[in-house]
């Protein structure tokens, strides 16, 4: 089993074309930064640039209200995910208003890293690569967990442990939407991405360029 880990790398150029959570959004010119459509009607906060072997991802998640926006819902209308070509993005002029930018900007490297289930682990749920490789992370002989906070989120795979009735479909077409990618609140609590300590899900349909974020 393997599992493409997003690992942190330190601090990143708000505007860097790298793989990164926070700074401020790279997209085609004329883009509009995303508004809530759930309750608050404000512009989202720009979660992550990420890109992939297709394109590039560009997440978004409400935090003007958090609570009343329902952020961990793939169909609220409080998240969006974008997929943008690779080449002739522009860094985006930030609203005046409303939460829209992280704390912090996180760089990322990836490691693919092999993990195997431990037999008879006593656990009745088949084991899940990422949450392995997650829980693995530069763990020493003998300690229980490695460095988790290090970890990020991931690349492809398949989504871990999410029940099937979640997985969204795209929002354009209502076709399926593939996963894309885990993402984790952050490296520390000050500079972390609110999601209730809840793992982020990001789902893309290269057909219609956007996709579907939930956490669970």
């Amino acid at each position: 089993m393997q599992a493409t880990l997003m690992i942190y790398d330190g601090k990143a150029a708000p505007d860097a074309d790298v793989p990164r959570t926070g700074g401020v959004p790279l997209a085609p010119e004329g883009f509009t930064w995303p508004v809530c459509d759930d309750y608050c009607g404000g512009p989202m906060q720009f979660f992550a640039h990420l890109p992939v072997e297709y394109g590039v991802l560009s997440v978004f998640v409400c935090q003007n209200d958090p609570g009343a926006c329902e952020l961990w819902d793939a169909t609220s209308g409080a998240n969006r995910v974008l997929l943008f070509p690779p080449a002739g993005l522009v860094p985006v002029a930030v609203p005046e208003k409303g939460v829209t930018l992280l704390p912090a900007v996180s760089a990322i490297t990836t490691r693919v890293v092999t993990v195997e289930p431990e037999e008879d682990d006593g656990d009745d749920l088949p084991p899940d690569a990422y949450d392995l490789a997650r829980s693995g992370w530069k763990r020493e002989p003998g300690e229980q967990f490695g460095k988790q906070r290090e970890v990020l989120g991931s690349l492809g795979g398949s989504p871990s442990y999410l029940d099937e009735d979640r997985l969204p479909g795209c929002p354009s077409c209502s076709g399926t939407a593939e996963f894309a990618a885990h993402l984790e609140e952050g490296i520390d609590r000050q500079t972390a991405m609110r999601l209730g300590g809840r793992l982020g899900y990001v789902f893309v349909c290269r057909s219609c360029s956007e996709g579907a974020f939930l956490t669970g």
